[in-house]
């Protein structure tokens, strides 16, 4: 594996975060995110060690964390994030709920960063960068520690609406934001409440679900949702020369859901699937296709060769995938991090066959009418 910081996929230094300008309740609330899994997860150990670790405590502990990690990227990353299908109302909150059971953060908060991370990849904007923190190894570390969990605790505050006012103008998306921490105690009411009848109404199966599906999994699944950033632009493989450090981590590919397929992503964005050959394992752009053919979810943006033949679906018209910082910023960078068109490089007009997955699909919509096209020059992702 080659390092992030040489060749083509070299990042400069930054600086740190300005303190005046951190959001004080989402460093609280990123104290709660980190502190309270963590401490749950030592909990779920002792607790093993004193009464074992049962096959009902790891059955609870993989369906949950199955359904949490498709929730974030299935959900909250390629659904909301960057609108690569499209889903009524049921799948939506399907999708929504699943992912705010991840616990990080909610929905709009969680699409917001990740559209502001698209535009500043690797650059002074960007919310999670592993870039160095300074000169040396120790520079190396603190960058790589930012990029992994510290950033949480460096928000800077801004409108969020800013970079998502698309999921703010979603009535459906609002309610499923506004109930963000009745999901995030569903995810630890539910596992816990299976555990006391998997177990025949037992006080220790309530509680091995409760600390093995509830806590140990969010602490699990944050720890590898976060690796995407630290690890997944500090090593790996880089089949795209994208402008940033994306890289591919095969070994996060299963327990990431295909979600460390990095420079995959970040080459194509817009599409439902981040396998790009038959050796990688997107455990997500499986699900999405299994729903796609059943119906569930339609206009989903394939890679070329992976495209099903035509239907008669006649895909609703969709504003360009939003991925440019507003222009009145005056850190925008020029938005020279991918290699798929951008707002401020507009697609030619469709030819009627064939058409690439950019230009066919459709952004997600919930009420039965095709949304109004809206400016992407107000988001960032």
């Amino acid at each position: 594996m080659s390092s992030a910081r040489t060749g083509a996929g070299q990042a400069p230094p930054r600086t740190t975060t300005a303190p005046a300008r951190i959001d004080r309740q989402a460093r609280n609330l990123a104290w709660v995110t980190v502190g309270v899994p963590t401490l749950g997860t030592a909990a779920a150990i002792v607790f093993a060690a004193h009464y074992g670790f049962t096959w009902i405590d790891a059955l609870l502990l993989v369906v949950m964390y199955a359904i949490t990690s498709l929730g974030v990227e299935g959900g909250f990353h390629r659904f909301f994030s960057h609108r690569s299908f499209a889903a009524g109302p049921v799948v939506t909150t399907l999708w929504g709920i699943a992912g705010s059971m991840a616990a990080q953060g909610p929905v709009v908060f969680w699409v917001a960063i990740h559209r502001q991370h698209h535009a500043f990849t690797d650059k002074d904007g960007d919310p999670h960068s592993p870039r160095a923190l300074g000169p040396g190894l120790a520079g190396r570390l603190r960058g790589f520690w930012h990029g992994h969990v510290g950033w949480l605790f460096t928000v800077q505050r801004q409108d969020w609406a800013r970079r998502a006012p698309d999921m703010v103008r979603d009535r459906l998306v609002m309610r499923l934001n506004q109930y963000y921490f009745v999901w995030v105690l569903a995810g630890l009411a539910l596992p816990a409440l299976a555990g006391w009848l998997l177990s025949g109404g037992t006080t220790h199966g309530a509680v091995g679900g409760l600390l093995w599906g509830g806590l140990a999994r969010i602490f699990l699944l944050d720890h590898v949702t976060w690796a995407v950033n630290s690890i997944g632009h500090t090593i790996g493989h880089r089949p795209y020369r994208t402008r940033d450090t994306s890289r591919n981590v095969a070994p996060l590919a299963a327990i990431s859901v295909g979600g460390s397929w990095h420079n995959n992503h970040h080459a194509r964005p817009s599409l439902a699937h981040n396998r790009h050959n038959l050796l990688q394992i997107d455990p997500t752009g499986a699900v999405i296709r299994a729903l796609d053919a059943l119906g569930l979810v339609h206009d989903a943006r394939y890679p070329d060769r992976m495209r099903p033949h035509p239907t008669t679906r006649h895909p609703t018209p969709h504003p360009p995938d939003p991925h440019t910082p507003a222009p009145d910023d005056p850190a925008t960078p020029a938005p020279d991090n991918r290699t798929t068109p951008t707002p401020d490089r507009p697609e030619p007009a469709p030819e009627p066959a064939p058409r690439t997955p950019e230009q066919s699909a459709p952004a997600p919509h919930h009420t039965g009418h095709a949304p109004k096209p809206v400016s992407h020059r107000e988001e960032g992702s």
